[in-house]
């Protein structure tokens, strides 16, 4: 399987629940993802073009499962955060249709590199969105 590291460095912003989602949230191209629950709306976007919010989380990195994936796939989330896990590595976890992607801290992003690829993991390294 293969994991690819986006270019850019992103922001978790938090919402409440009843906060309206910004007009521009994807005018610009570039990973986004809006995720809504009845307690928070919560907002991954490239730092530069985070909406400014009440919290705000930056210094993350992201990896990309190369995809499609299969929906019968099972464990493909587990076999990348243990590792990540047994590294020491904190992680956020995000998932589409297509693929799942995995949120580290740019402080834990060698660490990261390094526990992936020691658990057999092909990686590459900065891919535009």
């Amino acid at each position: 399987m293969k994991i690819i590291l986006l270019s850019g460095g992103f922001s978790v912003c938090r919402f409440a629940a009843g906060e309206k989602i910004p007009d521009d949230i994807f005018k610009v191209p570039g990973f986004a993802s809006v995720t809504r629950t009845e307690d928070e709306i919560s907002i991954v976007r490239e730092t530069s073009l985070a909406p400014a919010s009440p919290r705000e989380e930056s210094g993350w990195r992201i990896f990309m499962v190369e995809g499609p994936l299969d929906f019968g796939m099972v464990g493909v989330l587990s076999s990348i955060s243990a590792p990540l896990a047994r590294a020491g590595v904190s992680i956020f976890a995000l998932s589409t249709f297509d693929t799942d992607y995995i949120m580290v801290k740019e402080t834990a992003l060698d660490a990261a590199f390094a526990a992936l690829s020691g658990a057999g993991f092909a990686l590459e390294r900065e891919k535009n969105q």
